[in-house]
């Protein structure tokens, strides 16, 4: 079936045969429902113990497509100004035969700036997880590849981040992974023979958003998310979104040169959120009939409320 060979090859012929000299991070419709993802200064800024996770399956319809899965785990530390956290993000490439996991413990500090308004300072460290599989290639148009696999190689990593907030406006800077790891192989011991795979290089991050109050029931928050990597176009993403009696959420977004997308969610209860985004790619592949576009769904639960500080509105 064209459906099963169309994807892969055009997946890994820039990973395989070519130096990546821009890898860039897993990207997100719902970004601003997962802010510890791309920012460690968002610990704790909740106000209690939060859980946050989410998954996207990009491209659906095309065999081999990218699968991310994040799991954010934060909170204040009681009587005190710092904020702390856990990150898990796993990239799943090709059913399995890319395959990385991140790693990463958080911890924020913040400071008041006025009578209603934060800022947070945040550090993250850990490291990723890589299994690339040359061999699983074989399974797409019988490609032969000569290079050694990689399996379960570490590679620390840490990241900053710096997070202002009020009760209706927020903005941050981050860069999440600061090391610049490079992936090769040396199979025949040679040091002068080095085959350099891949280069991860530094994502740096810019959010903002402002929540305003058209009248009692309903509130609009426009939001934005810039990311920027040496050697890729710059990403900008820009949302609408709306929040109906504290329950609803319905908004559109436009990822530049991209995609369009669609969002919705449901405050279950005060401690249970879900929500969902569809997005549709403007490009050439977006044209194609074996892709059905790209899906998320996301679960918020927060799960202690004996702290005694003000949580932000429900859209950050």
């Amino acid at each position: 079936m064209v459906k099963k060979h169309f994807l892969v090859p055009f997946l890994f012929i820039g990973i395989v045969f070519q130096s990546l000299t821009a890898q860039q991070d897993a990207q997100y419709t719902q970004y601003m429902f997962n802010t510890l993802s791309v920012n460690p200064a968002y610990a704790g800024s909740r106000g209690q113990l939060s859980f946050a996770g989410l998954y996207r399956s990009q491209w659906v319809g095309l065999d081999g497509a990218p699968e991310t899965f994040t799991i954010n785990l934060h909170s204040p530390i009681r009587n005190s100004r710092l904020g702390y956290g856990v990150s898990v993000v796993n990239d799943n490439i090709g059913d399995g035969v890319v395959q990385e996991t991140y790693f990463d413990a958080v911890l924020s500090y913040t400071i008041d700036v006025s009578l209603d308004a934060k800022l947070s300072f945040g550090l993250k460290a850990g490291g990723s997880m890589l299994n690339l599989d040359f061999n699983g290639l074989r399974n797409f148009d019988q490609e032969v590849v000569n290079q050694d696999n990689i399996d379960n190689q570490f590679s620390p990593n840490f990241g900053l981040g710096i997070y202002y907030h009020s009760d209706k406006f927020y903005a941050g800077v981050s860069a999440p992974n600061i090391l610049e790891t490079e992936y090769f192989d040396n199979g025949d011991n040679d040091p002068e023979s080095v085959s350099f795979l891949a280069t991860e290089r530094i994502n740096f991050y810019l959010i903002t958003g402002y929540v305003f109050d058209l009248n009692a029931d309903l509130k609009f928050k426009p939001a934005l998310l810039t990311k920027a990597v040496g050697g890729a176009p710059l990403q900008v993403d820009l949302s609408a979104s709306f929040l109906y009696a504290e329950k609803f959420s319905f908004g559109a977004a436009y990822r530049f040169d991209a995609a369009i997308s669609a969002l919705a969610g449901f405050q279950v209860t005060d401690q249970i959120m879900i929500g969902l985004a569809y997005d549709r790619e403007t490009t050439e592949l977006g044209g194609t009939q074996f892709n059905d576009g790209s899906f998320e769904i996301f679960l918020r639960l927060e799960l202690l409320k004996a702290f005694q500080r003000t949580v932000s509105p429900r859209f950050f």
